[in-house]
């Protein structure tokens, strides 16, 4: 799939739940991913999970994304807005 059909179909979701109440873009549309991590990493993340209910795999690594994103220069909004609720709601 061409990266403009991908764009494509995110705007086809988001025009079929508009009338979704979401937090950001973040809750519109999943992507699974697949990534080999060192161990150590692994066993942190773990570690953290089990420590914090309120978190997830999920959670965690969309956070993860979104502050390597942030601090790296996107001006994306939705990735701001994951970045700055992250940060203010541990």
């Amino acid at each position: 799939m061409e990266f403009n059909q991908i764009e494509t179909r995110i705007d086809d979701i988001k025009s079929d739940e508009a009338n979704r109440c979401c937090e950001n873009d973040f809750d519109i549309v999943s992507i699974s991913l697949e990534a080999e991590v060192p161990e150590a990493l692994y066993v942190g993340m773990k570690d953290f999970i089990s420590g914090n209910e309120n978190w997830d795999q999920s959670k965690l690594i969309s956070s993860a994304i979104a502050n390597f994103l942030f601090q790296n220069g996107s001006d994306d909004r939705a990735v701001t807005e994951k970045y700055l609720n992250d940060l203010f709601n541990l």
